[in-house]
């Protein structure tokens, strides 16, 4: 029980620091360029990773292991970071926002599929319809859409579906932090690279907005918030504490309305009350 609270809690807060990935996003891609943004926030988090690593003496992973890293590195490190960073450019933050909402779907089906787990008929029931009804919500709030920026997050959502599941299932080994870290620096070399044949034509043309999103995005968004959701997914299973994902686009409204003034309908508050009670009931069944 109390793992089970210290896990689900964990998961919430790493949920909480994932809600303003997006609209920090949005602003960078204002200035930087998509490859730029996603290989630098990588750089930085993975020299921070290394710090820890080195600070605290962490034991190498096994080589069974590095299969396990490089699907967490191209799920997180790249693929989500990257497919993201090129929609955005296509579509608002808010309606990105919609795709959130498929991800606990997402990352569920690859703790089946990769981390072994067995949630109950009921669990899926309730997992789909928080779904339904986050992604109903937002198609019917949100405008802003194009195809290529919808199929650009579909394809991000997979790939971080992927990475969350098979990282979990590392942190029950490795432990939360010391997965993204290794995974981080796994991806370091080719991040380096293309970040140098990314860098930005004059920096002088950088705002202080963008510099502060890819702080956000580098610090918290990469590493920090990592922290505590691979902990989150490992003491309280993928299935179940994944589907706090749920939350994550109503926070994310929150601050694309006060940070981008975007503007989010009423029905919010409705369709949050929907959530929560889905989120409840697949914690039951999971």
């Amino acid at each position: 029980m109390e793992r089970g609270t210290a896990g689900w809690g964990s998961g919430l807060l790493g949920v909480i620091i994932f809600s303003g990935s997006l609209p920090a996003t949005r602003v960078a891609v204002a200035d930087f360029s998509p490859m730029f943004l996603t290989s630098a926030r990588a750089v930085i988090a993975a020299l921070l990773g290394a710090a820890c690593l080195l600070a605290l003496r962490q034991p190498r992973p096994e080589r069974r292991d590095l299969l396990s890293l490089a699907l967490v590195a191209f799920g997180v490190v790249l693929g989500f970071p990257l497919l993201t960073a090129l929609a955005l450019q296509h579509i608002t933050a808010a309606h990105s926002i919609v795709f959130v909402g498929l991800l606990p779907l997402s990352t569920a089906i690859f703790g089946v599929l990769r981390g072994g787990e067995r949630p109950a008929p009921a669990f899926w029931v309730f997992a789909v319809a928080g779904a339904a009804a986050v992604a109903g919500f937002a198609l019917h709030g949100s405008e802003g859409g194009t195809l290529a920026g919808d199929l650009l997050m579909i394809a991000a959502i997979l790939a971080c579906g992927l990475g969350y599941a098979e990282g979990a299932a590392l942190s029950r080994r490795l432990g939360g932090w010391q997965v993204i870290s290794w995974a981080l620096l796994l991806s370091l070399p080719a991040m380096a690279a293309i970040s140098l044949f990314t860098l930005p034509p004059a920096w002088s043309l950088i705002t202080m907005p963008a510099w502060l999103g890819l702080g956000y995005v580098s610090v918290f968004s990469m590493m920090v918030g990592f922290i505590f959701w691979y902990r989150g997914l490992a003491l309280g299973g993928i299935a179940g504490v994944g589907q706090l994902q749920l939350l994550q686009p109503f926070f994310g409204f929150l601050l694309a309305a006060i940070l981008l003034g975007e503007p989010i309908a009423w029905t919010m508050i409705a369709s949050a009350v929907i959530v929560v009670l889905c989120v409840a009931g697949a914690k039951r069944y999971a």
